[in-house]
């Protein structure tokens, strides 16, 4: 049936799977769009909720003034439900929030009064307090208070929550979710908690932000100023609720910024800041689990909105979180070149064998060198030009244990090292690369299997 409104549009936003950017990780990394939606942002619902509870409960009617204070994209959400159901809209937003979101607020007919970002909380010139201020001066005004109104937290139980788990079929194991107003983060909890009681939830904030501190100490942090929009807070929200949160990770500008832009040019998912802040944590903390492990990464704010900030090279250059992106060479890693190998076990030599054993096992295995491994640490390495030198000089030599005609060790590199990195170790007169696997095993990597996957890529 066809919708005839547009925020009663119900579909659920999609999940996705984080291929290039996770594929050297052990566990499935989903990312839930929370974006994808008429308001572009996770507030979609949220609006609508507040805008209809009001109405039900006769506390606001058509020519009303909704008012209230706004990152961007809760004002954004609150303007179109005000606009589309005949209500005026006034907001305090700090200076900070990124031009386009400005842009679409006037597009939209809101009013705005412009804060200091660096107005602390209880401050007259803060947004909270101007907008109570506006509230209580101008006639026929409404306070949405979209950041501490329940139905903000009600629409992530019904909905968020219960589409994380169908979508990924019950596997979910870990839920990152970006704290604001600590709404999300209650509603998504407190439902999967319910369901699912050994998922865990790990909110994700800003440096700067005073939550981990709240979660760790019991005492909120002293606020210290950040780029980052849509993520974080300066005083604690009425939703705070740490018995369906596991741990809060907090995520620094320069990294949120570069994760988010690699978001859209490695997954082609256009997302903002904060949602970048998420999908860092995400990635850094999924390093440590398991294949049976499924991480989701909600991520709540859309990239365009930030065209002239973080994707915008000139501004991340100026703030000095510019980073190069990777080429479509440089994202090949040591990973996906082993993956394109017959996988078996490591070929070396200890340094009790002899020359002759050596030898024989380079014969047997068709090889034209070997590490030398003790005690699973690489600690030289031989070749057949070596053994050749060697029995030139000294016809006898063949019975010498080969430690005492060593040849420098492989380098060894991790798995996530990208092809440039290890063709600058091979040119440095290397043989060979070893990659050091999570269990403690060893891999070979040539020249010969850096063309392959070059020829394959």
């Amino acid at each position: 049936m066809s919708n005839h409104d547009i925020f009663g549009i119900t579909a659920e936003t999609p999940l996705v799977l984080i291929g290039q950017m996770a594929r050297h990780l052990r566990p499935a990394v989903m990312a839930k769009l929370e974006y994808m939606n008429p308001a572009c942002s996770h507030y979609y619902r949220a609006a609508s909720a507040v805008v209809r509870d009001a109405e039900e409960r006769k506390l606001i009617h058509p020519g009303m003034t909704l008012v209230d204070w706004t990152y961007g994209n809760s004002g954004i959400a609150l303007a179109m439900v005000g606009v589309s159901r005949g209500y005026k809209l006034l907001l305090a937003a700090p200076d900070k929030i990124s031009r386009e979101k400005q842009d679409v607020l006037r597009a939209l007919g809101a009013e705005m009064v412009i804060t200091p970002s660096d107005a602390l909380p209880g401050e007259p010139r803060s947004c909270v307090m101007v907008a109570e201020s506006l509230v209580r001066n101008i006639p026929n005004a409404f306070f949405a208070n979209m950041y501490e109104n329940p139905a903000s937290r009600d629409v992530h139980i019904h909905y968020t929550g219960q589409e994380i788990l169908l979508q990924t079929a019950g596997r979910v194991t870990h839920v990152f979710v970006p704290m604001i107003s600590g709404s999300m983060i209650a509603g998504v909890g407190r439902f999967l908690k319910a369901e699912k009681p050994g998922v865990k939830i790990i909110g994700v904030e800003p440096e700067g932000s005073i939550y981990r501190s709240l979660f760790k100490d019991g005492v909120p942090g002293s606020p210290v100023p950040y780029e980052l929009e849509e993520i974080g807070a300066l005083q604690a929200s009425g939703f705070w609720d740490p018995s369906v949160i596991d741990d809060i990770v907090q995520v620094g500008d320069d990294e949120a910024f570069n994760c988010g832009r690699d978001l859209l040019r490695a997954e082609a998912v256009f997302a903002g800041g904060a949602s970048g802040a998420v999908m860092a944590a995400a990635l850094r903390s999924a390093a440590a689990y398991s294949e049976d492990d499924c991480v989701v990464a909600v991520l709540n704010d859309f990239g365009g909105y930030y065209l002239s900030k973080m994707f915008q090279d000139v501004w991340m250059k100026q703030k000095g979180y510019y980073r190069k992106a990777k080429t479509a060479l440089e994202q090949i890693t040591a990973e996906d070149i082993m993956q394109l190998k017959v996988r078996r076990d490591l070929i070396f030599a200890s340094p009790e064998a002899t020359l002759a054993e050596v030898f024989e096992m380079m014969k047997q295995n068709d090889v034209s060198q070997l590490p030398i491994v003790s005690y699973g640490t690489p600690i030289g390495s031989i070749s057949e030009n070596k053994i050749l030198s060697i029995l030139i000089e000294n016809d006898e030599a063949m019975n010498s244990k080969v430690v005492g005609f060593m040849e420098q060790p492989f380098p060894v590199c991790q798995p996530d090292a990208t092809i440039s990195e290890l063709s600058e170790k091979l040119q440095q007169s290397a043989s060979g690369v070893l990659i050091s696997l999570s269990d403690g095993r060893l891999q070979l990597l040539t020249k010969s299997d850096l063309i392959d996957a070059l020829t394959h890529k």
